[in-house]
């Protein structure tokens, strides 16, 4: 069966119209986005929901904002090399053996004047011992997922 050069130029001329659907027009933007979101000079911005949504690690944003908080000036129970704990256990939280039961608790880098505010569970060993961090606690502390960092912990 032969198609006809005629019908072929069709086709070809209708590809090319669904394919300019998403062309950018002088704006930058494409037709396609133009028609999802009308014109605006202002983002909209919805800060319920920006606030709340829970990051990768588990904690949302309002959580990891109250969780900083200044270093407290008394009460360290101790300082311990924290190590990655679960990753895929959310929150944040620390498992160390300077407690002996669950409790509220900061953990900061030596010298920093910001800590932040985690669960302190217990585990077993010396104290001088290891300890296991949270992912979310790890990245609000700023430091890199491989490393070690020594940590001063205060009781709650």
């Amino acid at each position: 069966m032969r198609t006809h050069p005629f019908y072929m130029g069709l086709a070809l001329m209708a590809g090319c119209a669904q394919l300019g659907a998403g062309a950018a027009d002088h704006t930058g933007k494409s037709d396609l986005a133009q028609r999802a979101m009308p014109d605006s000079p202002h983002p909209i911005v919805r800060p319920d929901i920006a606030q709340n949504a829970p990051s990768p690690e588990g904690s949302s944003l309002a959580q990891q904002g109250a969780a900083r908080a200044p270093t407290p000036a008394e009460g360290a129970l101790g300082r311990t090399i924290a190590t990655l704990g679960d990753p895929s256990r959310p929150g944040l939280w620390l498992e160390t053996p300077l407690v002996r039961s669950a409790t509220k608790g900061q953990v900061a880098l030596p010298g920093s004047p910001v800590s932040i505010t985690v669960e302190l569970l217990p585990i077993p060993g010396p104290s001088g011992a290891g300890s296991r961090l949270s992912l979310a606690a790890m990245r609000l502390l700023g430091v890199a997922l491989t490393d070690l960092p020594e940590i001063v912990v205060y009781g709650g």
